[in-house]
């Protein structure tokens, strides 16, 4: 289930946006590791800052699930984990769903970045159609 969960007393939301990755990048004055590569300040303007870019959920993951897709209950691949959060170490041993987070890119946030940073339309279109369209 993407869920969102509170840390420290803040709340961090369940999605995060292309827009916000610039926002924070600001925020952080563009220091590493905030800084962003050249050409996705140079493409900004192209992309819908809307557009979800990753997000947590409580899927149950334990070291070793980077890669791994994520599929909603229609069958439909969602996203990529590539992370978890520190209370998901636990899941190792035992899972608890109250902070503990797997942490996903969102696909739609992939295809954009194909589609409107990288210039690999071909590749978006063949991702979302699931064939070439040679």
């Amino acid at each position: 289930m993407v869920k969102g969960y509170e840390e420290n007393g803040a709340s961090v939301p369940a999605v995060t946006t292309l827009g916000g990755l610039y926002e924070r990048a600001k925020q952080m004055k563009y220091r590493p590791p905030f800084d962003l590569p050249a050409l996705w300040q140079k493409r900004k303007l192209r992309l819908d800052l809307t557009t979800p870019l990753n997000f947590v959920s409580t899927c149950d993951i334990i070291g070793g699930n980077s890669g791994s897709p994520v599929i909603n209950r229609a069958g439909e691949f969602v996203g990529i984990i590539f992370d978890g959060n520190l209370q998901s170490l636990s899941w190792d041993y035992g899972f608890n769903d109250h902070q503990g987070r797997a942490i996903s890119v969102h696909s739609a946030g992939i295809i954009q970045a194909l589609d409107q940073v990288y210039s690999a339309e071909s590749l978006a279109r063949e991702l979302i159609s699931g064939h070439n369209q040679k």
